[in-house]
């Protein structure tokens, strides 16, 4: 399919160079809307009502949500070149000092911040340029690009392509800042206007278009795949936020460059689309595997925990709730937890040990800590 100038025209601007000038949404011939599309959209459609409805089976929703954010913020900061592992994260977020930790973990914090941020906006504002804005700056600040103007929309041009590039060898340019700042502002009252494009649809073609737009100077990528997250939630289409395409689009990263490229060349929005409900289909099943998974790991432990832990099985079950909410833990975090004393907390901890509900990961004789690896396994596996 060939529609050239559908999406926009590259525009030659005066110091020589071609940047591309996008057109507005929805695209224009209307979307072809075919019997594959329509297939793929009923599947991603279905996934993701049984996604929301296996969460709400979940001990604590909230508890998987803040995994699965870690999860997505390590995998989409991966797409942009980090190298911080999950692991590596919970590392950091337990504050343990290993030297081996990649130094841009945060990076990874930051993606987290700014996916929190922006969850507790949405309950103030509408997804809008503004929250945009502040949640670009939350995920430079003090880290990687923090000098490229967090929260502001770029005031210079940008260009997509390897090392070593510049605008005239750049394998994609965005349009000029003033026609960005425009461009995203039309994009917005698209995402709320009231007409019949499906939710999924809808964003699919938003996160295109934001790519294609490129408002900042850093992070356009990590803040277009949130937008997605944040649109479905907006939207109730997800009571929580746990559909996340980094891992997805990660596995799967040339065709979806040269997707998102076939838009802006060839007008190709079909092919795009198709790609894109693809990937909620499939990131959508894999999570609600995951969280069939979780509640069978949950009754397992309990199992353990009921059957060889005697009379501290109440505090361990305690304890296996709060592994859920922080699957790392200390002796002193959980004498702190349960109010007893640390000699029985040690004690409590070396039988999740032997049951192989922990193991240690300082490998240190003192300030000991632990990672409920039974339940962050799910997730590494993802």
């Amino acid at each position: 399919m060939d529609f050239k100038g559908r999406s926009g025209n590259y525009v030659r601007q005066p110091t020589g160079y071609s940047a591309f000038i996008p057109k507005d949404l929805p695209p224009d011939p209307d979307l072809q809307v075919d019997s594959e599309m329509q297939s793929l959209l009923s599947r991603a459609d279905r996934a993701l009502g049984r996604l929301d409805g296996s969460i709400q089976t979940l001990p604590n929703t909230d508890l998987f949500v803040m995994m699965y954010i870690r999860k997505e913020a390590v995998l989409s900061s991966q797409i942009e070149g980090t190298k911080a592992s999950l692991n590596d994260l919970l590392k950091a977020e337990a504050e343990i000092y290993d030297h081996e930790i990649p130094k841009d973990v945060d990076e990874v914090v930051n993606y987290i911040n700014a996916m929190n941020h922006g969850m507790r906006r949405l309950s103030e504002l509408p997804l809008s340029v503004r929250l945009i804005r502040e949640i670009h700056e939350k995920l430079l600040h003090g880290v990687r690009g923090h000098k490229l103007q967090p929260g502001e929309l770029r005031r210079s041009q940008n260009w997509i392509g390897p090392g070593g590039s510049s605008l005239h060898s750049a394998s994609f340019v965005p349009p000029p800042h003033e026609v960005a700042a425009q461009a995203l502002s039309n994009l917005e009252k698209f995402l709320h206007e009231d007409d019949h494009i499906p939710p999924l649809i809808k964003i699919g073609l938003a996160h295109a278009q934001f790519e294609t737009i490129h408002p900042f100077l850093d992070g356009n990528g990590r803040v277009g795949r949130l937008l997605i997250a944040f649109f479905l939630y907006e939207q109730k289409l997800l009571l929580s936020p746990v559909l996340y395409l980094s891992h997805y689009f990660k596995a799967h990263r040339q065709e979806y460059y040269d997707r998102l490229q076939a838009t802006r060349v060839n007008g190709d929005w079909e092919s795009w689309i198709k790609f894109f409900l693809t990937g909620v289909g499939d990131v959508a099943e894999q999570a609600t595997e995951t969280a069939r998974e979780i509640v069978s790991l949950r009754e397992q432990h309990r199992s353990i925990i009921s059957d060889r832990f005697g009379n501290s099985a109440g505090k361990a079950n305690r304890i296996l709730e709060y592994l859920y909410r922080r699957p790392m833990v200390s002796i002193n975090a959980v004498r702190d937890e349960l109010g007893i004393s640390y000699p029985n907390a040690s004690a409590l901890v070396d039988k999740f040990v032997s049951n192989g509900l922990l193991i240690e990961i300082t490998g240190q004789a003192r300030n000991r800590k632990f990672f409920y690896a039974p339940y962050i396994n799910l997730f590494s596996n993802l």
